[in-house]
């Protein structure tokens, strides 16, 4: 291990969602009780750093992205003595925790807002972003929200529309405003001091629009499925201005020894990467890379994926991967139970730094609702596509054990969303108990990248394995390197790999046979089966 290598270099991120993690107090609900009773079981998975999706007061029309008060405690989480006695003890266990920061937008509850829209003469007014009407009336412009509808609700009292991306009851902050950034680093504040150990920041490329308030173009490409799909979004998303405006929260936040931002971004590499930041100032120390969530699970494309993604990496820019969050199909879901070991271990054993969705360690499936049991705003606001906008399947309760609600509440409490149907057999009580399982699986992994200097700071390097879905890349330098071998494909393979040398020895496989020395030239790949194996160190790429 490089002694340059910070901890959020070295270490592996877990998402937890609250709501949906531990209950302890017989509501439905999960809280952050909970989720200090479940530390040992994260600190067991060897995961380093926990990041929590919102706890603050809010009237969850967003489940929390809809922030009322940035400097406390909803009270269905807990108080602020439960989310202090959680920082201490994932601390004591040499672990980190992030919060989920939310700038963008607040809640129409939160007293900004409230202030803002007490009449045109407020001193706050400003804080947000109001426009008149159109010449003939209706919204100023055709700007959309990613919830469906136009992006703007029009506010009787004072004759003006106010703008948000997502729900009405998510008005956006204007940032062009000199007071709204110095108020939303006081409450950045308020959680460094507490020892919080960075920010992950919700949609970070969209704090900033267009001053002109332009109409957005159509897209060509546009299915006819997803309203807000039908524009392109140059004047309400990822503005030249804004890189401005984050590098003055990451200067703010290197105000504190050793934190860390990072920002949700859908973006191509080529537009990704400029969120690092340059010569001008720092951005984001890490820039969320999505791309093996959107991706097709083809051998040949994750390839090229990749390493179009390490070519147009900074100098000073550190790697990261991610493959589930609160907002995506889960993992096995996308790519079958059987490749999402593959999976697992591509998200592990790549360069840079993985995050985690809780729950996929045991393999934890989507759960398909009807519309009557959905409660995510974007299918209940467009329940034609429900299907397709809803994210409420990957939110649904963790599956701790086989009793009622699997663990996730006490007997007789109706949960918040339903349980999975195979929550009594796919949970973690039974899966602890057989090494093979997929949680077994997920740790091994975990134990084997905290062994390996190779694998937490190494260099990477693909290769050609002489199979079409078949995707091989060596870990590490001269001398210590290891080889990934990952068959995103069903059939058995024979490869053909350009390495000198007569052996390796396997470390772990996808399929969990016992480690051993296999010959180079006689390695072969089972149906869903991916290797790591250490080479000799007299082996040459030829």
């Amino acid at each position: 291990m490089s002694a340059a290598a910070t901890w959020w270099q070295r270490g592996i991120i877990y998402q937890v969602y609250p709501r949906s993690f531990q209950d302890s107090n017989g509501d439905g609900i999960g809280d952050l009780a909970g989720i200090s009773a479940r530390l040992d079981y994260l600190h067991g998975l060897n995961v380093d750093v926990i990041w929590l999706s919102p706890i603050y007061p809010s009237p969850m029309h967003d489940f929390g992205y809809d922030v009322a008060d940035y400097c406390a405690i909803h009270p269905a989480f807990g108080s602020m003595a439960d989310f202090d006695r959680l920082l201490t003890e994932v601390h004591g266990r040499g672990m980190r925790l992030l919060l989920d920061l939310v700038p963008n937008h607040s809640s129409h509850q939160h007293p900004w807002f409230v202030a803002s829209r007490s009449g045109r003469d407020n001193p706050q007014r400003a804080w947000y972003i109001w426009r008149d009407p159109a010449p003939g009336g209706g919204p100023p412009n055709n700007w959309l929200s990613h919830f469906g509808g136009p992006a703007w609700t029009f506010d009787e009292g004072s004759g003006q529309y106010y703008m948000h991306q997502f729900l009405p009851q998510q008005p956006e902050l204007n940032y062009r405003h000199p007071e709204v950034l110095p108020a939303m680093l006081d409450c950045m504040r308020f959680w460094l001091d507490k020892g919080v150990d960075g920010f992950r920041v919700d949609v970070i490329g969209m704090l900033l629009k267009d001053p002109l308030f332009r109409d957005e173009p159509a897209n060509p490409a546009w299915n006819g499925v997803r309203e807000y799909q039908s524009l392109l979004h140059v004047h309400t998303a990822n503005l030249p201005e804004v890189h401005g405006l984050i590098r003055q929260m990451r200067a703010f936040l290197d105000g504190w020894n050793d934190r860390l931002m990072i920002g949700e971004l859908y973006l191509p590499n080529a537009e990704l990467v400029r969120y690092y930041g340059d010569e001008e100032g720092a951005e984001c120390h890490l820039p969320f890379n999505f791309q093996l969530i959107r991706a097709p699970w083809d051998a040949a494309l994750i390839r090229r994926l990749v390493d179009d993604y390490e070519a147009l990496l900074p100098q000073h820019a550190w790697p990261n991967w991610v493959l589930g969050n609160h907002d995506q199909k889960r993992l096995a879901t996308r790519v079958g139970s059987r490749q999402a070991r593959v999976a697992t271990m591509l998200l592990l054993t790549l360069r840079g730094t993985p995050t985690c969705y809780y729950g996929d360690e045991i393999g934890m499936l989507d759960v398909p609702l009807p519309l009557a049991l959905m409660q995510d705003p974007p299918a209940l606001r467009q329940p034609e596509i429900a299907h397709l906008v809803g994210r409420d399947p990957q939110r649904t309760p963790m599956q701790w054990d086989a009793s009622a609600n699997a663990g996730f509440a006490a007997a007789g409490v109706r949960s918040w969303l339903p349980l999975a149907p195979d929550c009594r057999t796919r949970n973690v009580a039974s899966q602890s108990a057989d090494p093979n399982s997929p949680l077994g699986f997920f740790r091994a992994m975990t134990a084997l990248r905290r062994a390996e200097p190779a694998l937490a700071d190494g260099s990477y390097r693909s290769l050609d394995a002489g199979q079409p879905d078949v995707f091989a890349y060596l870990r590490g330098d001269p001398g210590s390197a290891l080889l990934v071998l990952l068959n995103f494909g069903t059939e058995r393979r024979r490869l053909a790999l350009p390495l000198s040398g007569d052996a390796a020895d396997l470390l772990l496989s996808t399929a969990m046979t016992s480690p051993g020395r296999l010959r180079l030239e006689q390695l072969v790949l089972e149906p869903d089966e991916g290797m790591v194996l250490r080479l000799p160190a007299t082996s040459r790429v030829s």
